[in-house]
């Protein structure tokens, strides 16, 4: 059993499954910058668009890659065929109504909300994008602030993540984690899960119990 004050959450592989989108848009992308598609796929996934674009073309300027990203993210907002809830997602959404709880993702305002949306999901009354923070993940300043927003001290909190950037980032913060999916095995969580079916959540005065 995992005990905290409040849960920080990220969206994509950990609430939505939205790999079917990102693997169509950063294919796209890949190929017209003549990158391995698996590769660049292997890169991105936890981190901001143009961090991502930073760290496999360190060459080129920080303004090409802001503006790229602003389009990847324009057809990543409007593309939602095939995302989906991660198992379990909704029940454990809807056992932390009241506690104290945030979604903390490297996508910004308009990805994240049509994402959920898309899932079914409600969106977090707290919620830090990219357009919040200076560093993407694995840099731990998301989660920080997300604890900040909820006035939890950062031991206080429990992180779920799935990548191996975001787990990076909740370790910097000083937060115990648990990983979702098969593959946060390889990035040592506190905790792993397949999903999100087998979490079981009870709130008292005492914190948020996880088990799992």
């Amino acid at each position: 059993m995992l005990t905290g004050r409040a849960l920080l959450l990220d969206m994509d592989g950990t609430l939505v499954d939205s790999r079917a989108v990102v693997e169509r848009c950063w294919s796209r992308w890949a190929l017209g910058n003549g990158l391995n598609p698996a590769e660049v796929l292997e890169v991105a996934h936890g981190r901001q668009g143009h961090a991502t674009m930073a760290a496999l073309l360190p060459d080129r300027p920080m303004e090409v890659n802001l503006a790229e990203n602003r389009v990847l993210l324009a057809e990543e907002t409007a593309d939602t065929d095939g995302i989906l809830p991660i198992g379990g997602a909704a029940a454990f959404l809807s056992a932390l109504d009241g506690a104290p709880h945030a979604l903390v993702t490297s996508a910004d305002v308009a990805l994240s909300t049509a994402r959920m949306g898309a899932a079914g999901l409600p969106l977090p009354a707290v919620r830090v994008t990219a357009e919040d923070v200076r560093a993407s993940k694995p840099d731990p300043e998301g989660f920080l602030r997300g604890a900040e927003l909820l006035g939890v001290a950062p031991a206080d909190c429990i992180v779920f993540e799935d990548s191996e950037a975001g787990i990076a980032a909740a370790r910097a913060a000083g937060m115990r984690v648990v990983g979702v999916g098969p593959g946060a095995a390889r990035f040592s969580p506190d905790v792993q899960v397949d999903d999100l079916t087998g979490v079981t959540v009870t709130v008292d005065d005492e914190g948020i119990h996880l088990t799992a």
